[in-house]
């Protein structure tokens, strides 16, 4: 089984997904911050959000023990107040990335 680092919402992290294009598999990192995690044993996942161009917000649901997922690398420890950061979604620009 591979080794998940603890991170919590609130942290930066670099999750690199294995991507299947026809019969070759290339490795696609996501990099940004934890919103939520949620669930319990083997359906775990966690939800991170990236600002993309043009200031476009990218959020991907990650299931935790996805065969999929190569590595999951926390870049920057956040200092939350809630569990859940649902807010950044209304938030534009830097203000979207402080946590």
């Amino acid at each position: 089984m591979k080794e998940i680092p603890n991170f919590r919402a609130g942290d930066t992290v670099r999750v690199d997904y294995k991507i299947k294009e026809g019969d070759k598999e290339r490795i696609q990192p996501f990099e940004g911050i934890v919103i939520a995690r949620k669930g319990g044993g083997a359906s775990k996942t966690f939800t991170v959000r990236k600002i993309a161009a043009d200031g476009i917000g990218v959020e991907r649901i990650f299931p935790l023990n996805s065969p999929w997922i190569e590595k999951v690398e926390v870049v920057k420890k956040g200092k939350p107040r809630k569990a859940k950061l649902y807010y950044l979604r209304e938030r534009k620009g830097k203000a979207a990335m402080r946590v």
